[in-house]
């Protein structure tokens, strides 16, 4: 399995959580109908905005998604950069392992 860092993860103006990978790019992810997306300019993975579920249940799908269907892990690092994320939802993130 290939491993690449999470160099940024943000909610955006429009409440998308964005998830920004290193390296790995998966313009195709749509493929899979899992309601995650490929932003060209942003060279991020992300959702809809939540509405039944929460952030941490997206961030969840998503990286369990990248694994299942990409065979690749992300991994957040010392280095990632949280934008707009409030402290609660980053602490719970950096708990949760896959």
């Amino acid at each position: 399995m290939r491993t690449d860092k999470i160099i940024k993860i943000e909610i955006d103006e429009s409440g998308r959580l964005l998830i920004t990978p290193d390296t790995e790019r998966f313009t195709m992810i749509y493929r899979s109908a899992a309601e995650v997306h490929w932003d060209n300019k942003m060279n991020s993975l992300y959702s809809s905005k939540p509405r039944e579920w929460s952030y941490l249940d997206w961030y969840k799908h998503i990286v369990s998604l990248i694994v299942t269907d990409c065979n690749c892990q992300l991994l957040i690092t010392e280095s990632t950069d949280w934008i707009n994320v409030p402290d609660d939802l980053k602490n719970e993130i950096k708990e949760y392992k896959n």
